[in-house]
């Protein structure tokens, strides 16, 4: 497939925020209003996790969307925030939005070359700016209830206090308040960005964040490198803060808890193992499918193996070293690759209980709905209420 230039204005004239909402699970309150407003509400009844209020609902160029805590932006900030629910790689944020877009705008997924220029034709603040934002410590004697609300303990947050921050969004006029941040460092603990949580389920990451090459990264050898042996990487910081206190009592020193902020990024796993020379990489990403896949990239990376990984309907099919092979999303994957190529188990894995869908959903043991198989009488009863309803001559 050629490279084009992508043209970020062309798409999001195609790609409404409905659009993306909807497929992320998202539906119309009526209740709400039709109108120059709709709101899209994510949950039901006493578990709604998200309400989009999207103006201009019948023009996608024009539409924007605002939460009631202040957060707000348009389809590529939707699409960002939710990057880990849609199958698609990238060496950066950008080009992934621009793949889910061309998706849903039916045209050609953009392939890149390193020496092609990414053409970024959106409004968007590409650069962090420290200076935008206020932040503040998280004081023991006065944890935001946000932490309880995830399970997490008093003792958990003071022990990770050098790794968290309060953040206000000095620019943003409807929201004066402050949110729980994680601060995303570079190789040189230089601050490069902000995951960013709140009430109500708000999930967001500070403008201009680095996700290619940055991290939320907890060093528990309190700043020696040398000492470090294992690297635990997930998909959110609450998990990884969930996973200590699980495993407090196994831990020691010598590891360092890594949040990628869900959205797979080359950089973020080279450029923080390049921090710990002498450690080893664990998988404690989730038990769904997007999280085993994050396993599987973060295996070949770690292997250099160059690998192709798509969704199919049977599976997961994988193309390596010449070879392409089908994987079995019920058994576990990475010993699937080992009976088709060479692995040297550079990567180790902790992963969450089965039943559990993350770390966190672990320790407010929150298990997975199990999916029942129907038995033998379900299967014959179902097939007579067939046979009896069939047509009659």
């Amino acid at each position: 497939m050629a490279d084009y230039k992508v043209n970020f204005k062309e798409l999001k004239s195609r790609v409404g925020i409905d659009d993306i909402a909807y497929a992320l699970g998202y539906r119309l309150d009526r209740k709400a209003g039709v109108g120059r407003y709709i709101e899209l509400v994510l949950g039901n009844g006493n578990d709604k996790r998200d309400t989009l209020i999207i103006s201009n609902p019948r023009n996608k160029a024009a539409q924007t969307f605002f939460r009631r805590d202040g957060s707000k932006g348009d389809v590529v900030t939707l699409i960002r925030e939710n990057l880990n629910a849609f199958f698609v790689s990238g060496k950066d944020d950008w080009e992934k939005i621009a793949k889910v877009m061309a998706r849903f705008a039916n045209m050609p997924e953009p392939e890149y070359r390193e020496d092609r220029e990414f053409v970024k034709s959106v409004k968007a603040d590409q650069t962090f700016d420290a200076s935008r934002y206020e932040v503040k410590p998280v004081q023991a004697e006065k944890i935001p209830l946000i932490f309880s609300q995830r399970g997490l303990s008093a003792d958990t947050v003071n022990g990770l206090s050098p790794y968290l921050t309060l953040l206000r969004d000095k620019r943003n006029d409807k929201f004066d308040g402050y949110n729980v941040a994680f601060p995303y460092t570079d190789k040189d603990d230089k601050v490069k960005g902000y995951e960013i949580r709140g009430f109500g389920g708000y999930k967001s990451k500070a403008a201009g964040t680095d996700s290619s090459s940055s991290a939320w990264v907890a060093d528990l050898s309190s700043g020696n490198r040398e000492a470090v042996k294992r690297v635990l990487f997930f998909e959110s910081a609450f998990d990884a803060m969930a996973f200590y206190q699980v495993h407090k009592a196994q831990l020691d020193k010598e590891i360092a808890l890594v949040s990628i902020g869900g959205t797979f990024s080359d950089g973020q796993i080279t450029g923080t193992m390049a921090r710990f020379p002498h450690a080893k990489a664990f998988d404690c990403f989730d038990n769904d499918l997007a999280g085993r896949i994050y396993g599987l990239r973060m295996m070949a990376l770690l292997e250099e193996i160059p690998m192709k990984i798509s969704k199919v309907e049977k599976g997961i099919r994988v193309e390596a070293k010449g070879k392409s092979f089908l994987l079995n999303t019920e058994r576990p994957m990475l010993a699937q690759v080992g009976e088709h190529l060479a692995i040297r188990y550079k990567m180790g894995q902790w992963l969450p209980p089965k039943m559990f869908k993350d770390w966190n959903d672990c320790l407010l043991n929150k298990p997975m709905k199990p999916v029942l198989s129907p038995n033998k009488d379900d299967r014959d009863n179902h097939l007579a209420g067939r046979r009896n309803t069939g047509v009659k001559l």
